[in-house]
């Protein structure tokens, strides 16, 4: 399913085939929690601005409208109108961030939920169960996501709770693909790396899962406390020990820079709310850095967010325009500033994937990892 075609050191240019499509890789995936882009786009908008791979999580759709309904209506294809692979996260972050009760057993997690707070459990044959009704074309493992920093001892039972996990979480999936109702009998599973930044753990359980010969692996609980260059030294650690013929995910990150960073690691598919999440408050991607287009600067202001972008926002719209949407309030804005970021963001992984295409990988990163963080 997954075809290397090219490497430039760590940096990887692959391609990975699913039941609903061929993945360029490296790509960064559109995130769609609820079966919906944030800020009003929809599965027709994301096939324009060019989105390979669409990201929806088992928690939220668990709890609302309910797998099942989902399940009945053909599976999360058909629901959302979306005719791309979809990758569904497992409901392990979810869990950590959002439920204010947990209490996490050999068996799986019981937590409130933060819509009604109602009790739920939540085992891994559960997790995947679900999924398969949502007919994912990914299906992620079910783990326990840390918040850091933590203790070792806690993080090292963490980790091999994680792994006997991701066993019951393979078999399950085996399972589920053999009965003759299931909604995609092609989905298939990625292994999560845990383990925090103790890179002794890490790499012992990446080696643990590797075994497991799954068809891709993430690298998860990152971007939750440290700091970037423990990140960064985090997938050095870890990479290494990854299967070179296997996707590889980091999970949850990030920034463009992140992105490029993660390229040049080894990295092929990333995913992160902050595109949609900052162009709801204003913030836009540039090739020159950040803006915050509600700024007073921008009030007379007749160009493009970026004059070099052909998203159909710039193609159509000033920065004045922009700044008058968001100083009244009109929900237009955080449409346009949405689809401006997340047209950045697939435009970024392309170029990335051209430069590996023709061997300039390495000049990209120099002009723009540093550049494309910068605020203006």
């Amino acid at each position: 399913m997954f075809e290397l075609i090219s490497t430039c050191g760590r940096a990887r240019r692959g391609r990975f085939t699913t039941p609903h499509g061929t993945v360029e890789t490296p790509v960064f995936m559109n995130v769609g929690t609820q079966a919906a882009i944030k800020g009003g786009l929809s599965s027709h908008d994301l096939h324009d601005l060019n989105c390979q791979i669409e990201l929806c999580n088992t928690y939220h759709l668990h709890l609302r409208p309910g797998d099942e309904l989902i399940r009945k209506m053909g599976g999360l294809h058909k629901f959302m109108g979306w005719s791309g692979p979809v990758l569904t996260d497992s409901g392990g972050f979810q869990i950590f961030s959002l439920a204010k009760l947990r209490k996490i057993t050999e068996e799986g997690t019981a937590f409130n939920s933060h819509i009604d707070g109602r009790r739920i459990f939540m085992s891994p044959e559960d997790s995947i169960r679900i999924q398969s009704n949502l007919g994912s074309d990914i299906a992620m493992a079910f783990d326990e996501c840390i918040g850091l920093p933590a203790p070792y001892d806690y993080v090292k039972a963490s980790a091999d709770r994680t792994l006997r996990w991701l066993t019951r979480c393979k078999a399950e999936l085996e399972r589920l693909r053999d009965l003759p109702d299931t909604v995609n009998p092609g989905q298939v599973l990625f292994g999560i790396n845990q383990g925090a930044t103790y890179h002794d753990i890490r790499i012992a359980h990446m080696d643990a899962i590797a075994a497991l010969d799954l068809p891709g692996y993430a690298i998860g609980g990152l971007a939750v406390g440290e700091s970037t260059q423990e990140m960064y030294d985090t997938i050095d650690a870890v990479e290494e020990h990854m299967p070179k013929d296997k996707p590889r995910y980091l999970m949850g990150v990030g920034t463009p820079s992140n992105i490029i960073e993660g390229v040049y690691r080894g990295i092929d598919f990333f995913d992160c709310v902050m595109p949609a999440r900052n162009g709801r408050h204003g913030h836009l991607f540039t090739w020159e850095g950040v803006i915050n287009i509600k700024n007073e600067k921008h009030a007379q202001d007749p160009n493009p967010i970026d004059s070099t972008c052909h998203c159909p926002v710039c193609e159509k719209y000033s920065r004045a325009y922009l700044r008058h949407l968001f100083a009244s309030g009109e929900v237009l804005g955080l449409r346009l500033a949405v689809t401006h970021n997340l047209w950045f963001y697939n435009e970024l992984v392309k170029r990335i994937r051209d430069s590996l295409d023709n061997g300039t990988f390495n000049e990209f990163r120099d002009t723009y990892s540093e550049i494309l963080g910068r605020r203006i």
